[in-house]
């Protein structure tokens, strides 16, 4: 065998160990997807649906008016709803808590 044969061969070798990697990379990405997933399921699980409506509207941004209006509810219920989720997050604002789902990932 000469060089030339040679290394093409170790040239092959290092191009199927670089597609394993490449395929390996890929799958820890999906793993640390399908995590991101479930640590937010598992904050989200200790709010009540109603809640979970007042916070995702809340990430969105709605202010307790616009989530009055989207909602069907009124001030002083979405009021208590929020005071309930920052109690159970032991934040102080709704921006701590959201702060707090964004750190999730």
């Amino acid at each position: 065998m000469d060089q030339t044969e040679k290394l093409l061969m170790g040239i092959e070798n290092v191009l199927s160990i670089a597609a394993e990697l490449v395929d390996e990379v890929s799958r820890l990405k999906d793993v640390e997807e399908e995590c991101r997933i479930l640590k937010e399921k598992l904050f989200l699980k200790q709010f009540t649906l109603a809640e979970k409506e007042v916070f995702a509207l809340a990430l969105d941004g709605h202010s307790i008016s616009e989530m009055q209006s989207i909602l069907y509810k009124e001030e002083n219920t979405i009021k208590a709803q929020r005071r309930s989720i920052l109690q159970k997050l032991n934040a102080s604002s709704m921006s701590e808590a959201i702060q707090q789902f964004k750190n999730i990932g």
